[in-house]
């Protein structure tokens, strides 16, 4: 086991300028210990295998910084540190060739993360796609799937949110340090979060969340899951970048299709040309990884529908927005009668609002 001194040497030479895995990795075989190698002379540190330039940044680095000092404020922000040695580092994400020397983590990593599967898509995502990622999540985690996402406007929003409603599991991972909440809107989603999961950045505190470590990001959304799905994205974009690791981390790709007249489903459209699995539902993600929690699936499909007029309205309709008055001519019921069986309706997760007076089905009957 790693020894806990040692950790603070691990956090300060990943947050020096010039060091990243494969030096950290070349100082610590060279000194056998990274505290060692903390207080070595120039010399022996270009020994070690470090060009001239980077041994200078760790020395002026080092000068101003305190280890001990750093540990006091992670501390302080309730932020655990796992190394790529440690027994608690993810086992999926360590598979990949470039995990991350360290991970700082909000919240706690479970040994049941790794049946997590990636949920990502575009920051313009549309009413189809905030639809599509709530029924897939609501039963992921019915399954005992954990949500992986990168916490970002749109179809992240979406996942991690109906993640924690449906009483799941969710791993949001960061492109900045853990002290900074991007954005910044979702700063009371990144707590409900850490209540459910865990928030996981590489980047150490104080690390803005700049456009070069969305990429990088990217890499370890992918790693911590069994598969990614794509649910909207245009022909470019992040969603498409996560995807690309997947696959090169033998990973199983999984999307959503779309309209051709679509531009949020291009993305997902050209993964499923160029060989991705098209996801019509939970089932074929599930069936894919061999993912079934059999108690749960009974569960879902033992739920039946109430007596009465909220068992006839409910034929008509679907997990396509069906209006009121559609409702009305096909019952022949009452406007007043079909607006508070809705109402109760909803109440009950039956069906939902999606405001305009049209509704879909609910939770509790997809």
């Amino acid at each position: 086991m790693l020894d806990s001194n040692e950790i603070k040497y691990w956090v300060g030479f990943t947050k020096t300028p010039g060091i990243g895995k494969a030096r950290l990795t070349a100082l610590k075989d060279h000194f056998g210990c990274l505290k060692d190698a903390w207080k070595a002379p120039k010399a022996e540190l270009i020994k070690a295998g470090l060009d001239d330039k980077t041994a200078d940044n760790v020395i002026t680095f080092r000068q101003d910084f305190s280890p001990d000092e750093e540990l006091t404020l992670l501390d302080k922000y309730h932020i655990a540190i796992i190394t790529c040695e440690s027994p608690g580092y993810p086992p999926l994400l360590k598979e990949i060739s470039d995990c991350p020397a360290v991970l700082y983590v909000r919240g706690e990593l479970k040994s049941t993360d790794e049946s997590g599967i990636a949920v990502v898509g575009t920051r313009r995502s549309t009413a189809y796609g905030r639809q599509v990622t709530e029924e897939l999540v609501t039963n992921l985690v019915a399954n005992g799937i954990t949500i992986v996402s990168g916490l970002a406007k749109g179809i992240d929003t979406v996942a991690h949110k109906s993640a924690i409603e449906s009483r799941g599991r969710t791993i949001a991972v960061f492109a900045s340090g853990l002290d900074t909440v991007y954005p910044p809107e979702n700063l009371k989603l990144a707590r409900e979060i850490m209540e459910n999961g865990a928030l996981v950045s590489e980047f150490p505190l104080g690390t803005k969340p700049k456009a070069e470590n969305f990429p990088r990001r990217n890499r370890i959304l992918s790693g911590l899951s069994r598969g990614v799905i794509v649910i909207e994205s245009g022909e470019s974009g992040g969603a498409l970048i996560t995807a690309n690791f997947a696959a090169e981390q033998n990973r199983e790709v999984f999307a959503v299709p779309g309209s051709i007249f679509s531009a949020m489903s291009k993305g997902p459209n050209k993964l499923i040309q160029e060989g991705a699995k098209l996801v019509r539902n939970h089932v074929d993600v599930l069936e894919e990884l061999n993912l079934f929690d059999t108690s749960q699936q009974l569960e879902m499909k033992n739920l039946s529908a109430p007596d009465g007029i909220e068992s006839v309205i409910l034929k008509y309709i679907a997990q396509e927005p069906t209006h009121i008055d559609e409702i009305c001519r096909h019952t022949g019921l009452s406007t007043s009668t079909v607006a508070s069986n809705l109402a109760i309706m909803e109440l009950n997760g039956l069906v939902r609002h999606l405001g305009g007076m049209s509704y879909i089905l609910g939770k509790r009957v997809r």
